[in-house]
């Protein structure tokens, strides 16, 4: 009966988080798929933008993490002035330094994307598409900022109907101008890009609304009232949290660059193959990041509340349920191998490739999603430090270092890049799980 009461609070809380990433991660899916009709290039080309977008991106994603760790413990204090204060002071910081990245990115695009590894067929569309998405990147960040405060108040369901609805604005619009349907123009590679800021901008607009709903926890009405602004002592807070996420993200952009880098040398028709790959991945990210989210509201709460018993019960609860899921995904891989890379390809040589890059799928989300869902775990109780440390020796290094060794050394192409993803899930599923396991983490303060 108690596990039943901790699965249906830690279910309640994930399934809007769950749906959320995954909606996002489809949107990417489906961009990939909608863009796959242009050709290899098209796919390749956009592939190429992804790791750069999520660099830029990881200023934001630091933030917005600390900001629902911190409101979760706020809430478990039942300290609502403090939660709402910190999200406005989350907001100034993040649309100021929006502002100054997105105009360093576009200026030094063309060079970006060569450091990425574009080729003649992929860079001018690259350049094209990556512009456009980090114009509109301060959309992407206003909805980060407030979700991620809602998420860390334990409502979920905000965030899972902002990304829905821009999931599926961003599909309409790829319908309409990626190959110029219903009397729109034929943008190809740039409307899939104008999709995506258009989607962004309505999820902005969702966002910003739920500040003006009486049941909401973070309100508008209750920030005007109290004349919350920017504080310096909550700017530090987030900052000591952020600036070790922030640290942990670039660390795992670098592996993940090396990845990119070294799979686009492999030629147009494996990196598009590689790409589909990632998006692939990219989907079962989605149901651990979930978890993740649930993991970081139930657990911070129970911290907050100095009921640390019960934070490991969610922590452990919200990784069974994370284990169930992969286990599901796992399976489905397994019949429809070849299937899933047939819808974006007619060639089969690149099927081929796609069956052999699902055959580590298969493996590869078992570990991702249960180590995704540790760390989550840990975050909430502050344990940053150690969650740097463990992305920046297995991504940075040892995926990297086993990537180009697989790939360069032993020379097995598309398989030695997928066995370098391997072996950084792997050990970081035992890191983040040995330290779990020990239980010091619930001792932690922030």
């Amino acid at each position: 009966m108690i596990k039943n009461k901790y699965w249906k609070r830690a279910i309640q809380i994930a399934w809007p988080s769950v749906l959320e990433s995954f909606f996002i991660s489809l949107a990417g899916f489906i961009d990939t798929f909608m863009v796959s009709s242009i050709g290899p290039s098209a796919v390749a080309a956009i592939g190429l933008t992804t790791q750069p977008k999520f660099i830029a991106l990881s200023f934001f994603i630091a933030i917005a993490i600390s900001v629902s760790a911190l409101v979760a413990r706020r809430k478990g204090e039942d300290n609502k002035k403090m939660a709402n204060q910190t999200m406005v002071t989350a907001m100034l910081i993040s649309v100021i330094l929006c502002l100054f990245v997105s105009l360093i990115f576009i200026i030094f695009t063309p060079q970006i994307l060569k450091l990425s590894g574009s080729s003649s067929e992929t860079h001018d569309l690259g350049v094209t598409y990556f512009k456009i998405i980090i114009a509109g990147m301060i959309f992407n960040v206003i909805t980060m900022v407030i979700n991620s405060s809602q998420r860390g108040s334990g409502n979920t369901r905000i965030s899972f109907t902002t990304n829905l609805v821009s999931s599926i604005v961003n599909i309409i619009f790829n319908y309409l101008l990626i190959n110029g349907n219903l009397g729109f123009p034929k943008l190809g590679v740039t409307g899939a890009a104008i999709a995506t800021v258009l989607g962004g901008f309505v999820a902005a607009i969702m966002s910003f609304s739920s500040l003006f709903r009486k049941s909401s926890y973070m309100s508008y009405k209750l920030i005007r009232r109290c004349k919350l602004y920017f504080s310096n002592y909550i700017f530090e807070e987030i900052l000591k949290l952020g600036s070790n996420i922030f640290l942990e993200n670039i660390a795992a952009r670098i592996g993940f660059l090396v990845t990119a880098i070294t799979a686009a040398k492999l030629g147009t028709d494996q990196f598009a193959a590689h790409n589909v790959g990632m998006n692939l991945l990219s989907l079962s990210f989605s149901f651990g990041d979930g978890m993740q989210v649930a993991a970081v509201a139930l657990t911070g709460n129970a911290l907050g509340a100095r009921k640390k018993d019960e934070a490991i019960k969610y922590g452990r609860t919200c990784q069974q349920i994370g284990f169930t899921i992969s286990i599901i995904i796992s399976i489905i891989l397994v019949l429809f191998r070849k299937s899933i890379f047939r819808m974006f390809f007619d060639d089969e040589k690149v099927i081929e490739i796609g069956s052999i890059i699902t055959f580590y799928l298969i493996f590869i989300v078992i570990f991702q999603i249960s180590q995704i869902i540790f760390g989550g775990a840990l975050r909430a109780a502050g344990d940053v430090k150690y969650t740097l440390a463990v992305s920046l020796i297995s991504i940075t290094f040892i995926r990297s270092a086993a990537t180009l060794f697989f790939v360069n050394v032993l020379n097995l192409g598309i398989q030695g890049i997928w066995m370098g993803v391997m072996t950084d899930q792997v050990s970081r599923f035992i890191a983040l799980g040995l330290r779990f396991r020990k239980g010091e983490w619930v001792n932690l303060k922030i």
